[in-house]
């Protein structure tokens, strides 16, 4: 409750009760109907019950006011605990209400994309560094093998590997189906039908079966890669390592990029055999081919190199997952909210890096004649 009192010496508003935050809207009109003149105000404020941040705000703002007119202010009846509350509000209280943000202009546009780039450049120039770095480790580790943490690399090969093996034959079988089924469309318009058995083997050996392989261990493995060590900087065990005198690259970073080295050919592997394995069933049920007809046109229609060609990217693919899964992590800072953009960062940029690689190996083939 408020009530104003006149008298010889000015105004004096007498408030009274709980000026809590959730009953604030029973006196606002109140406050709001009081117009500050260039009087003295006293604030006699024994009666209040209780105050907190949003009552002392009221109040404070209250006298704010009276003072931007030429009125003198005091305070009488105030508790220490109510006193300090009140004296800490009115501090924080902004002189001038906030403006309206400005309309950007095309030179704030254009200032906005170069921070961007040079942001960006920025990032390319440390996840190069990174890239370096764990290379490092990684021969250091070849030349002195006793260095690598075996428990670590079995944890991790099961984790990437073998619990990725349903998923990663699943969908082989899968892609060999749907290229059975839509090459049979297509080529029982010219009568063709039996060239399906190429379309299948040459674009799941060549292309296909690794590529899709390493989009889903980036979409599962990497992501998991970059949530367990960005959790880790969260809670600075990371500065921990660092304090004992252990090297996180070496404890954290090459288990994990070994295990992608030796589980992604291994995946590639059981997925080509899986799309084979589906394409020749589609085939056999669609096209009447039988399987005995078509593992002799796989022997004679696709060469060896088809699959050495697949699995010569593998190695490429498990490094750039690796390395972006374990840079972004580490780029971590301080907070939850931080590990999900990188995580999802790290996906996004792994899955586009394995892509455009794939290109370049493509192109790099083709001008081999490969």
């Amino acid at each position: 409750m408020i009530h104003s009192d006149h008298d010889a010496d000015g105004v004096c508003l007498r408030i009274s009760g709980e000026m809590l935050t959730q009953s604030l809207d029973s006196v606002e009109q109140a406050f709001s109907a009081i117009k500050p003149q260039g009087d003295n105000i006293t604030f006699d404020l024994s009666g209040i019950e209780a105050l907190d941040t949003g009552g002392a705000w009221m109040i404070a703002d209250m006298a704010r006011r009276a003072r931007a007119v030429g009125a003198q202010v005091t305070y009488e009846g105030l508790s220490p605990a109510h006193s300090a509350l009140l004296n800490t509000v009115a501090q924080n209280i902004p002189d001038e209400p906030g403006t309206a943000t400005e309309q950007r202009s095309f030179v704030d546009w254009v200032a906005k994309v170069g921070a961007r780039t040079v942001g960006a450049w920025k990032d390319t120039l440390s996840m190069l560094g990174f890239l370096g770095l764990t290379l490092h480790r990684l021969a250091r580790t070849i030349v002195m093998p006793w260095r690598l943490r075996k428990a670590a690399l079995v944890s991790q090969m099961e984790e990437v590997g073998f619990k990725a093996i349903p998923i990663v034959a699943l969908m082989g079988f899968l892609i060999g189906v749907v290229l059975a089924f839509q090459g049979a469309t297509q080529l029982k318009q010219f009568g063709a039908e039996i060239f399906v058995v190429e379309l299948i083997s040459i674009s799941v050996l060549r292309e296909l079966g690794i590529l899709l392989t390493a989009i889903i261990v980036a979409g599962r493995s990497g992501s998991a890669f970059t949530a367990s060590i960005g959790s880790m900087k969260v809670q600075e065990e990371i500065d921990a390592m660092r304090t004992l005198g252990l090297d996180p690259t070496e404890v954290l970073v090459i288990p994990r990029v070994v295990a992608l080295l030796i589980m992604l050919p291994i995946l590639g592997f059981i997925a080509d055999m899986a799309a084979l394995f589906g394409g020749g069933l589609m085939s056999w049920i669609d096209l009447d081919i039988s399987p005995g007809m078509f593992v002799t046109r796989l022997k004679e229609g696709t060469g060896i190199w088809h699959f050495v060609i697949g699995m010569i990217k593998a190695p490429f693919f498990a490094v750039v997952i690796g390395v972006i899964a374990c840079w972004q992590a580490m780029q971590v800072k301080g907070s939850a909210q931080s590990v999900g953009q990188r995580t999802t960062a790290s996906v996004v940029q792994s899955i586009f890096m394995v892509i455009a690689l794939d290109a370049l190996f493509s192109i790099f083939f083709s001008v081999l004649d490969i």
